[in-house]
């Protein structure tokens, strides 16, 4: 039998505190390709029931090729939580303190984006510090489709 200890079942298995990031350090987040499932499922958790964002033919008849992307949810594939961010940061994240988004293209049903983090700003306390990451989603395009910022307070390595 095989000693099996849940503590140890992780995703990342090195914990990372503020002071191991750097300043350029970028992450991708896996690119997804959006489905019109995906504009149901967020159409369900919104509440936004605009036309604009599930009638096919209301988007056609306005000159968009097909549905159009809520902003929020071209955002919502930056969260950290889609990419490995969270894991490595389990033991030292005290809180998610803000974030901004510019929306800058369209993003339609059958389009596929491209989101990362980069780490823009660190900004040392006594025992926390702040690391802001720059967020982009691009388009299979090349075009920047959402650029933002978001800042977390992480917990400096314990002596």
């Amino acid at each position: 039998m095989t000693d099996f200890d849940p503590a140890k079942h992780r995703m990342v298995q090195q914990q990372r505190w503020f002071e191991d990031f750097s300043l350029g350090e970028r992450s991708v987040i896996p690119s997804r390709t959006m489905t019109e499932a995906i504009f149901a499922a967020f159409q369900t958790a919104s509440g936004d029931t605009h036309p604009v964002h599930y009638d096919v033919e209301y988007c056609r008849a306005r000159g968009m090729p097909n549905l159009l992307a809520h902003g929020f949810q071209t955002l919502i594939h930056t969260a950290p939580g889609a990419g490995m961010f969270p894991f490595m940061v389990e033991e030292s994240l005290v809180a998610f303190l803000e974030q901004s988004s510019r929306f800058l293209k369209p993003v339609y049903a059958g389009d596929t984006i491209y989101p990362a983090l980069e780490v823009t700003e660190l900004t040392a306390g006594r025992t926390t510090g702040v690391v802001t990451l720059r967020s982009t989603v691009f388009n299979q395009r090349g075009e920047l489709v959402l650029e933002g910022w978001q800042k977390f307070l992480i917990r400096r390595c314990p002596a």
